[in-house]
């Protein structure tokens, strides 16, 4: 159950600000609360975590435990770099109405981004890639949800610093548990 909850906690701190909720709340911002948005970028959330958790389930037959652990703390080092780094666009240039759309560009944004890596290195740093991946459709799930009934929070200068902060104790965990790997710590 490690897996579950720390994923959940990880996905929450990283997602904060992320591309697809950027996407979700400017298009709430322009065209009001649509439910169709809500459940593709839930259904999305949803899909992209089982994916994430189905590669991980490969690659821990392929790695060794020491190196499991170092794959987890390059996996959140990488999400916390991201929230440091990375600033998404507010708003959609071309806002349409289609939701077939909406999920290519949601899918697009979701299967790259920091969120899902950390979903997979989770999974493969704690061998439990099923546990990791529910946890990061649920809280991929509650991310988008709140973007969606709250866009104006997502635009203001604390949600920034939130995503900065929550990307630095990301960062810290990630050097501390790789140090602690070498027996540095």
């Amino acid at each position: 159950m490690p897996a579950f909850y720390l994923t959940f906690i990880a996905v929450l701190l990283a997602g904060i600000g992320a591309r697809d909720q950027l996407t979700v709340a400017g298009l709430a911002m322009v065209q009001g609360r649509r439910p169709a948005v809500l459940i593709v970028a839930v259904l999305s959330s949803i899909l992209t975590a089982a994916f994430a958790a189905w590669v991980a389930k490969w690659m821990l037959g392929q790695l060794p435990p020491p190196a499991r652990t170092i794959f987890a703390a390059i996996a959140l080092g990488m999400a916390g770099l991201e929230s440091l780094v990375v600033v998404s666009r507010r708003t959609p240039r071309e806002p349409t109405n289609s939701l077939g759309a909406l999920a290519l560009v949601l899918l697009g944004h979701q299967v790259t981004d920091d969120v899902r890596f950390l979903v997979f290195g989770m999974g493969v740093g704690l061998a439990g890639p099923w546990p990791a991946g529910a946890a990061g459709a649920l809280a991929g799930a509650i991310l988008v949800a709140f973007a969606w009934a709250c866009p104006q929070v997502l635009g203001t200068a604390a949600a920034r610093w939130t995503r900065r902060i929550a990307g630095a104790m990301l960062l810290l965990v990630a050097i501390t548990m790789f140090l602690r790997q070498f027996a540095i710590l």
